[in-house]
């Protein structure tokens, strides 16, 4: 029933923009060449979605084929918003004709056909934009990495630890990667940050374990720092997105994710502590397992918790933003700064610094993309590593965070 709903939905679209090709050119050539590029299309999406493996998950063909139906339907989704506005005016030009002249006696007024051409040309003008935003997207943006710095200040970080420099990084989805130089060119990034701390809050894959084979070597690269590596998981480190032969294959899958951060040398935090010490003081670095609002809920911040005082500095990982929002941030234990990931910024969006930031997932997220303060206790969410579903970003670009902590000093 949903694939007939898709088909139903991608002709109504397809029907509307082919008004559009046939009133801006005459040329049968030309409306049967694009009716047949979009019928190829539709059935290109549907043979790779029937064939779908449910056991293995998102593939590259999965993405690539995700990829060419977005390229075709959102350039025809505002063609569709022009033209539609066009006959609404039509029936409002229709109805207005209809009673002046057979109530009042008015002269019949003729809609210009001219204006109908004019509103198709607008409307593929600026479908252009959104189509050149996706191939910037897919074959640019997707690897688009940016290093975003934070300086945060707090009363109660210890003396020692001020200045402690951390980098962040989220969402890898190793499944996606399609660029190997690109990888090599952000774990380098990554280094050249020159952290005391690296710190990865979840989604290591899409969905298994053996996504990330071809990727341990370049992962393992990431250096070591003084303090060093530690990471919790995210939703899809579960494995439940896909469809399972048994339990037992789906527990090993489950394994072997879990073996892939020791195999990168970063320490799994499983709902527990750990903490870091200088020169006899000490922060607490706390990582739970996924607890999401809408989602698998295996966090447990209480037993991650159980070696940490209230009076500890406390650094708290935790995959999706919506924790923080429903729990950490009301808890009777203070936790001074959360890094979580998971919503990619939904790798669309519009970000200029100062002026407008936008995405659709912010109707979901209350907290979506970058840094967030509430009675001095911070969340940071980082936009992602890697992608998922759609391959590439607009807008939203890839993200290795960088945040200084340093000591707040009382004014004399």
């Amino acid at each position: 029933m949903r694939w007939i709903l898709l088909v139903i939905l991608y002709i109504l679209i397809e029907f509307y923009a082919y008004q559009a090709i046939k009133t801006i050119t005459k040329n049968q050539w030309v409306q049967i060449g694009c009716l047949a590029v979009s019928l190829f299309i539709l059935g290109y999406v549907i043979y790779v979605f029937a064939n779908y493996d449910r056991s293995v998950g998102p593939t590259k063909y999965s993405l690539r084929a995700t990829a060419v139906l977005l390229l075709a339907l959102v350039p025809k989704l505002v063609l569709v918003l022009f033209l539609f506005g066009e006959d609404v005016i039509r029936v409002f030009v229709g109805g207005y004709n209809y009673l002046t002249t057979t109530f009042f006696g008015g002269k019949d007024t003729q809609y210009m056909p001219d204006r109908r051409k004019f509103i198709s040309q607008l409307a593929l003008g600026i479908a252009a934009i959104p189509f050149a935003g996706l191939l910037h997207g897919i074959f640019k943006g997707k690897y688009n990495f940016k290093v975003i710095k934070h300086v945060l200040y707090f009363k109660d970080l210890p003396i020692a630890f001020d200045g402690l420099r951390i980098a962040q990084i989220s969402d890898i989805h190793s499944g996606s990667f399609d660029d190997a130089a690109k990888i090599e060119y952000a774990v380098d990034l990554i280094n050249e940050q020159e952290t005391d701390l690296i710190l990865f809050t979840g989604d290591i894959v899409n969905t298994v374990a053996d996504e990330m084979n071809d990727w341990i070597d370049t992962f393992k690269r990431i250096k070591t720092p003084e303090f060093g590596k530690y990471s919790v998981l995210g939703n899809h480190d579960y494995g439940e997105y896909v469809t399972w032969n048994s339990q037992q294959e789906k527990d090993a899958n489950f394994d072997a994710i879990k073996d892939i951060h020791t195999k990168i040398d970063f320490n799994l935090l499983l709902n527990e502590s750990i903490f870091i010490e200088k020169q006899g003081e000490r922060i607490a670095i706390i990582g739970v397992e996924n607890w999401g609002h809408n989602f698998k809920k295996a966090g447990d911040l209480k037993k991650a918790s159980e070696k940490v005082s209230n009076e500890d500095f406390k650094i708290l990982l935790s995959h999706d933003p919506s924790h923080w929002e429903y729990e950490v941030k009301k808890d009777s234990d203070y936790y001074h700064l959360t890094l979580s990931g998971h919503t990619h910024g939904f790798q669309f969006g519009i970000e200029i610094p100062g002026v407008v930031r936008w995405s659709p997932v912010q109707y979901v997220y209350k907290q979506w993309a970058g840094m967030y303060n509430e009675m001095g206790r911070y969340l940071n969410v980082n936009r992602g590593f890697g992608f998922h579903a759609f391959p590439g970003r607009v807008g939203i670009w890839p993200e290795i965070t960088v945040i200084e902590l340093r000591k707040e000093v009382k004014p004399s």
